[in-house]
């Protein structure tokens, strides 16, 4: 496995490893991975030659600088469970192997990266796509593999490789939970142990969501129920409620006739999580 920094040797290493045109997949990551992480990894082998993987804390998607800097961080530990899954390339670079110090260009879907999660979090989505499309050009990868557990991340991502004709397949892994059912997640490890412990209030009113989908429901209930059932839990800061057309995250209103995706984001102990699923009658 070879790891690299910069641009120039990132390139250089892996027009090496992709001679004979093979197919490169890359995952792009933050660190501090788990098995969420891994069967990304897994799923990007399953569809390429050559899989790459990016480490790299994006400054620019951290509203709060706090939070940046209390990103939990595991080189060592990232590149042994790289190791042992087959990774070809790991890039991880430093910010100023990325960002010009000038930078001037960003990269925005303006109705997607505004709306939902991103009103909770302004800037976030405009960081993520702006670090994604550095990623690309970079790395130039023939897939990409994301987690759907960031349902709307997925979808700025594939709106943007769509309007900017970028010729990257994007392929989404399911969410992978732990034994309780909480997603699992890098910012689960800053969770004190009763934060923790109510933090399951999401996947259950997710749970109750698809139940109520299933038998017949309105949006309108729908919302209030999962509101309510993640009010309930004291520990818990409900931010937003969202459910919408799974493929345009248009707002949608009136009975569920068709798949809903139900999108929750909510803070414990000030750490925030997210969790999403899609539902159908």
């Amino acid at each position: 496995m070879q790891t690299t920094q910069t641009v120039a040797e990132t390139r250089a290493a892996l027009a090496t490893l992709r001679e004979g045109g093979k197919r490169l997949g890359l995952v792009p990551t933050m660190g501090f991975l788990h098995e969420g992480h891994l069967s990304l990894i897994r799923r990007a082998k399953a569809e390429t030659d050559v899989v790459a993987v990016s480490i790299f804390v994006n400054p620019t998607q951290f509203g709060d600088p706090k939070d940046l800097e209390k990103y939990p961080r595991n080189t060592e530990g990232d590149l042994a469970l790289l190791r042992a899954e087959g990774v070809d390339l790991v890039f991880m670079p430093e910010v100023a192997d990325v960002y010009f110090a000038d930078a001037e260009t960003i990269v925005e879907t303006t109705r997607l990266a505004n709306m939902m999660h991103g009103a909770v979090r302004p800037g976030h989505f405009r960081g993520v796509s702006t670090v994604v499309t550095m990623l690309f050009n970079i790395i130039q990868p023939d897939v990409a593999v994301f987690g759907e557990k960031d349902f709307q991340q997925l979808a700025v991502i594939r709106r943007m490789v769509r309007d900017l004709h970028m010729p990257v397949e994007i392929i989404g892994g399911p969410t992978l939970r732990e034994a309780d059912g909480l997603a699992m997640s890098s910012r689960n490890v800053r969770l004190g142990s009763e934060d923790r412990a109510a933090a399951v209030v999401l996947n259950r009113a997710l749970d109750l969501a698809e139940r109520m989908v299933r038998e017949g429901t309105t949006i309108a209930a729908l919302k209030a129920a999962v509101a309510a059932h993640i009010e309930a839990e004291p520990r818990a800061l409900l931010r937003a409620v969202d459910i919408c057309a799974p493929d345009s995250l248009e707002e949608l209103a009136g009975p569920v006739t068709g798949p809903v995706a139900l999108m929750i984001s909510a803070e414990f102990g000030g750490i925030l999580l997210i969790d999403q699923r899609v539902a159908a009658p």
